[in-house]
């Protein structure tokens, strides 16, 4: 097939176009290399997928919308994975204006451009927080999502809105999958297990949330990207059970599916940074701070409808996960 991955400069957007590249499908990656966080990283990514055949590259803002229009006039994808977004639950309290233009204003711009090409499915990626001030765990997708706690979680809840509209209005087949802290060789610098190895290296005490006290689903990356495949071969479809006098969030009577993606293995946060003392062998001189501002008290995920829909349910063991970022971070910076 003829790919388009948004966000393709990205941790997850890397890993998912040359997955789809292994298999022989043809990917055009589009991302704006923004510098929210190390552009040299981005272009290292970049620079591996291409190294490979069957792989092109647009610089594009997912905001432009007559760049984004041209794209999907010219381009002939036959299916789209968007990846593409401005990330980072914090820098959301901060900056909220940048998730409106990229999250919003470029998921429209996405939508669109599906709708007028005939692209024969979009998968998009949601997060694990719009489940917001939700405490009934693990989180279902067909629990309701209607307090989110970050201008970031908002914004991908909106996603999910928008992506239903044009599946009810102009048919167009829309899967979104809901993330669970992914982690792995080549993450994000601004994500926990990426800020804590560098900083125990450096010898800098690691900022320690809500004490520790707090528990997430975390996520290995080859287990997300797995699950982002799987769901992009399945086209969604009209669920033939929907009712409208009991409307179920994660499906609809139109080809709309909404699926969590995570490891359903809760980790406390102190033990997470246990795995990593262990990895490194080193002690991390650790910095309690209250919560952070927007952030879920704890996640969970259930991913009994990925399992049973796509056949895959994530089970990487931190352990092993951790390990591999370890060995990744001391073979890139040589440290």
């Amino acid at each position: 097939m003829r790919v388009l991955v948004t966000g393709a400069a990205g941790f997850i957007g890397a890993d998912v176009a040359h997955r789809l590249l292994d298999r022989g499908d043809q990917v055009v990656g589009l991302d704006n290399l923004n510098s929210y966080y190390d552009v040299a990283l981005k272009e290292a990514r970049l620079a591996r997928l291409r190294a490979r055949a069957g792989f092109s590259f647009q610089r594009l803002d997912l905001a432009d919308r007559d760049g984004m229009a041209a794209l999907f006039a010219e381009a002939g994808f036959e299916r789209v994975v968007h990846l593409g977004a401005q990330a980072g639950v914090g820098y959301s309290v901060t900056h909220p204006h940048a998730y409106v233009e990229s999250n919003l204003v470029g998921f429209m711009n996405v939508l669109d451009g599906c709708q007028r090409a005939g692209v024969e499915h979009l998968v998009f990626a949601s997060s694990s927080s719009v489940y917001g001030g939700n405490r009934r765990l693990p989180f279902s997708e067909h629990h309701a999502v209607d307090h989110p706690l970050s201008m970031y979680a908002a914004t991908k809840k909106a996603n999910e809105l928008m992506a239903h509209t044009y599946a009810h209005l102009h048919g167009l087949p829309v899967t979104g999958l809901r993330f669970f802290t992914v982690y792995g060789p080549w993450g994000r610098p601004d994500m926990a297990l990426f800020k804590f190895v560098d900083r125990i290296l450096h010898d800098q005490p690691i900022p320690v949330h809500n004490q520790g006290q707090h528990q997430r689903d975390f996520t290995y990356i080859d287990d997300i990207t797995e699950g982002v495949v799987r769901s992009l071969d399945r086209v969604a479809a009209a669920d033939p059970d929907w009712r409208a006098e009991a409307p179920d969030p994660a499906s609809s009577n139109v080809p709309y599916r909404i699926y969590n993606i995570g490891n359903s293995r809760p980790v406390n946060l102190l033990h997470y940074i246990e795995v990593i003392e262990d990895c490194l062998g080193r002690k991390a001189d650790k910095q309690m701070l209250p919560p952070q501002p927007g952030d879920v008290q704890d996640t969970a995920a259930d991913t009994t409808d990925l399992s049973r829909d796509v056949g895959y349910r994530p089970d990487t063991p931190i352990e092993v996960g951790v390990q591999r970022f370890v060995e990744w971070y001391r073979e890139y910076y040589g440290a």
